[in-house]
């Protein structure tokens, strides 16, 4: 009897790679955008209150990079196990270039 563990297919080195890749450098525009968004609207708590805005501001940080990895992970598990970060670059510059003509 096989267990569901070793039937189950593992990433590629290069899949991992690239998801990586475009976890860790994709947060950071990301971030950048939500600071903007966040700062300024919890000035008001962190002069009142430094506790429940450090609390706001982890929390949407945290629910924000959830979402990120999990949409990137079901990006890298429609594109395949064998596509890397070049191939998604490709894929996606043929996409918007259909779209453009």
């Amino acid at each position: 009897m096989t267990s569901v563990i070793d039937t189950k297919q593992k990433d590629s080195r290069s899949k991992s790679l690239s998801e990586a890749f475009v976890n860790s450098f994709g947060g950071y525009p990301i971030g950048y955008g939500i600071g903007v968004i966040v700062l300024p609207i919890s000035m008001g708590w962190l002069q009142e209150d430094v506790f429940t805005a450090n609390i706001f501001i982890t929390l949407v940080y945290a629910t924000v990079s959830f979402l990120r990895i999990y949409y990137l992970r079901r990006l890298f598990e429609r594109i395949g196990f064998d596509d890397n970060f070049i191939r998604l670059g490709m894929k996606l510059c043929l996409k918007v270039r259909r779209r453009i003509f």
